[in-house]
């Protein structure tokens, strides 16, 4: 094996145990490997190793990357985990199956214009800025409630809320505040998933309820760094 499918097999294997000890099924949790800024060879390699679900926080690198790994790959699908802005929405619904990163008014808006057009309306999950932090991306806590209403009223289709804890504060507050928030929210058809947990806590995302883990570093190992710039803690959705 590959150092990359060492690295799925392991993180795989970290899920099953995690699941088992807060007595779920590991089944219930799926792994998004998250591949911004690796290469495409990184990701056919995952790809040759059985992953299919795959998460980019840039609309342009996933367009560059992902097209031709899915005429390969037909089951291949791929979640939005950065900001969207509202000029990318139209190239968005064409390459992503879930966007986990619905984060304020004029963003649905816009989701829902576009997909009333196009008849594309992939899952979105709504990313709630549980820190409160103002460099950060998300829905403020106290406006959560509200915004998934306005959200499910436009039309989107909500399946779950994602966070990204404060690098500096236990994790483990920040997931349960999430499940909290999903808990009061869930329809009386389906209870909205949960998209939480990092290279450095999936464990304890899963042991609150993660439906989905974004791992990047601990499957393809540690981030190029981007010529112009070393990514910031509010530009991605995974580390």
């Amino acid at each position: 094996m590959g150092r990359i499918a060492e690295n799925l097999a392991e993180v795989r294997r970290r899920i099953a145990e995690a699941a088992r000890a807060a007595d779920r099924d590991p089944l219930a949790v799926e792994l998004v490997a998250v591949s911004k800024v690796h290469p495409a060879a990184a990701v056919e390699e995952a790809l040759a190793a059985g992953q299919r679900t795959f998460g980019e926080n840039r609309v342009q690198e996933a367009k560059a990357k992902y097209p031709p790994l899915r005429e390969r790959f037909a089951d291949l699908r791929l979640h939005l985990i950065g900001p969207l802005q509202t000029n990318k929405v139209k190239e968005a619904l064409g390459l992503f199956d879930v966007i986990e990163t619905l984060d304020r008014p004029k963003l649905a808006k816009a989701l829902a214009r576009e997909a009333e057009k196009t008849g594309l309306n992939p899952a979105c999950f709504i990313q709630v800025n549980t820190g409160e932090e103002p460099q950060k991306a998300g829905i403020a806590p106290a406006e959560a409630d509200g915004f998934i209403a306005e959200c499910r009223a436009l039309g989107l289709n909500v399946q779950g809320l994602m966070c990204i804890p404060p690098v500096d504060e236990e994790p483990a507050l920040h997931f349960a505040f999430l499940r909290e928030i999903a808990r009061r929210n869930d329809s009386a058809d389906q209870p909205l998933a949960l998209s939480m947990g990092m290279s450095g806590d999936y464990e304890t995302a899963i042991a609150f309820g993660a439906s989905f883990v974004r791992v990047g570093t601990a499957v393809f190992g540690p981030r190029p760094v981007r010529p112009e710039a070393a990514p910031s803690a509010a530009e991605g959705g995974a580390a």
